[in-house]
């Protein structure tokens, strides 16, 4: 069992210069692309007390994330289920986590940085005529910024059409939560679903 930094170094080598100097403090013209073009990433929090750990997916229309310099992004809030599991982990620990990705594009591009909750109109009227207003933005000054890699997603094949996966091989995502927590009425058939979730996006996009 691995218990120290000592014991996990002696496992691996050391890294290449190139991987420890990639590292930047700010978001360079090649990064701000990426942000600018993904329309996926994935946004990782801590709990209280740093006891628990919370990733989510946040998508929207490419560039949904806007970088309004080097040192600053803004992620609008879309809202979901309302558990806010990882704004209220925001209130409490301000750092946070960002893996920007492309459909088609093997390598990724990881944010770190310190966030803000913002719920002022100078920031709400940032995302004016591109979806519907958030309630709030998330800003992010950026601590740490570097691409990753296309390792990761050429093992799972993430964006090959013969990986992927007929949605008929689970149930309905409504039949999964129903079995979880012993509901005994009729799940809502996953095409209804979809077609609700559809209908909801549409209006999103009628302010676009």
């Amino acid at each position: 069992m691995i218990t120290t930094h000592e014991q996990l170094r002696a496992l691996y080598a050391q890294p290449a210069e190139r991987a420890v100097r990639k590292e930047l403090n700010h978001l360079d013209a090649h990064c701000q692309r990426f942000v600018a073009l993904s329309p996926l990433c994935v946004m990782a929090t801590a709990g209280k007390d740093g006891a628990m750990l919370d990733a989510s997916p946040r998508g929207g229309p490419p560039g949904f994330v806007k970088c309004t310099d080097a040192q600053h992004l803004l992620l609008p809030d879309a809202g979901g289920n309302n558990r806010l599991d990882s704004l209220d982990n925001l209130v409490r620990d301000p750092r946070i986590g960002l893996l920007f990705l492309l459909p088609g594009v093997d390598e990724t591009l990881r944010v770190n940085g310190v966030a803000r909750l913002r719920d002022e109109d100078a920031f709400i009227q940032q995302f004016a005529g591109e979806r519907q207003l958030p309630r709030l933005v998330i800003e992010i000054e950026v601590r740490e910024a570097y691409l990753h890699c296309a390792k990761a997603l050429m093992r799972s094949r993430l964006w090959s059409a013969q990986a992927q996966v007929e949605r008929s091989v689970l149930p309905s995502l409504n039949q999964m939560i129903h079995d979880q927590i012993g509901l005994q009425t009729a799940p809502e058939p996953q095409a209804d679903m979809v077609a609700r979730y559809e209908a909801l996006i549409a209006q999103e996009q009628v302010g676009r």
